[in-house]
């Protein structure tokens, strides 16, 4: 495996990939075609040298993924929405008063803080108190910070569970396994065919799921450090440590992502075994779809020819044959 540099996510229906600056979202239209939107993001790390330091650039990074992907899921929805007219309702008539043009980017900031507080909430903050429930029979420190963790993690997994049973959600797991499987295909050296994508692992090491898996692990170690007596001190504990958290958990994805090394593949197994929940086996139009994004910001070809020179691509082989 050599390391591509491009990244995506699943959205509606479709695929968002980036690449460097620039980012594609190809989405399957409800008439059958392919649309595809191509545009840029400077991320944060890009912008301010300070938010790039290492432990620091994992924070802004989480931040920059989730405006980008609040942006290309509501490209993707818009071809989804209901066409039928209806009467605005008094809060989107207030919302549009008060707010004018930037009504969107308004309630785009309202959703991701409420998502922050919420799983910090469900994730961080709940685990806590239903541990702290076992206090009174066990008295290990080191005891209650893995049974928090298991009980954190096991959250995670039925929130997952639950939410698959959609059928929307099924069909956004599976173009999931298409990301992957599209940018597993090229770091390994093949071409980008739809063929080649489906023989790919849909499994990843710089996927999001390992980053949340990674986080819930390492803050087992940090929570059998970190000791305080009172409850609501350690909440604030809970609340306070996760950027701390997450900027560790980054180094190491994104080490992962980038080495072979036998005891990094070993430590990212949780997050890929965990992948197996948030990825399912893609149809071939879904690769398609995949495909088409990863063409829009990336030119597989010169990389395979840099990185896999032995590689043949299909018009380099026409040419050796005429």
């Amino acid at each position: 495996m050599k390391y591509s540099g491009i990244g995506g996510q699943a959205v509606i229906e479709g695929i968002m990939m980036k690449n460097k600056d620039q980012y594609a979202t190809a989405v399957r239209r409800p008439d059958g075609e392919i649309e595809v939107k191509k545009d840029t993001y400077v991320s944060m790390t890009e912008k301010v040298p300070f938010f790039a330091l290492p432990f620091i650039r994992g924070v802004f990074s989480f931040a920059d993924s989730m405006i980008l992907g609040m942006r290309t899921l509501s490209f993707s929805a818009s071809f989804f929405e209901d066409d039928e007219d209806s009467e605005p309702g008094r809060l989107e008539l207030w919302l549009d008063k008060v707010f004018g043009e930037q009504v969107e980017k308004v309630l785009m900031a309202f959703v991701m803080v409420f998502s922050v507080v919420m799983a910090i909430g469900i994730f961080m903050v709940l685990p806590l108190l239903i541990a702290n429930l076992f206090r009174r029979v066990i008295h290990s420190e080191t005891v209650m910070a893995f049974l928090e963790g298991a009980i954190r993690i096991a959250i995670f997994v039925a929130y997952i569970k639950l939410i698959s049973r959609m059928e929307d959600i099924r069909r956004t797991f599976m173009y999931h396994g298409a990301e992957h499987k599209c940018i597993n295909c090229i770091e390994h050296g093949m071409t980008l065919t739809v063929a080649h994508v489906r023989e790919s692992s849909k499994q990843h090491k710089r996927c999001g799921t390992s980053f949340l898996i990674i986080v819930m692990l390492i803050s087992i170690l940090f929570f059998m450090v970190v000791r305080v007596d009172n409850v609501w001190l350690r909440i604030l504990s809970r609340i306070v440590l996760v950027p701390v958290i997450a900027g560790v958990s980054y180094e190491f994805l994104r080490l992962a992502g980038r080495s072979d090394n036998a005891l990094v593949n070993f430590l990212s197994r949780p997050g890929m075994w965990m992948q197996n929940l948030t990825t399912s086996e893609p149809d071939d139009s879904m690769i398609e779809v995949a495909i088409e994004a990863v063409e829009a910001v990336f030119d597989w070809k010169a990389y395979l020819r840099e990185n896999f020179p032995d590689t043949v691509i299909p018009e380099e082989k026409e040419e050796v044959l005429a």
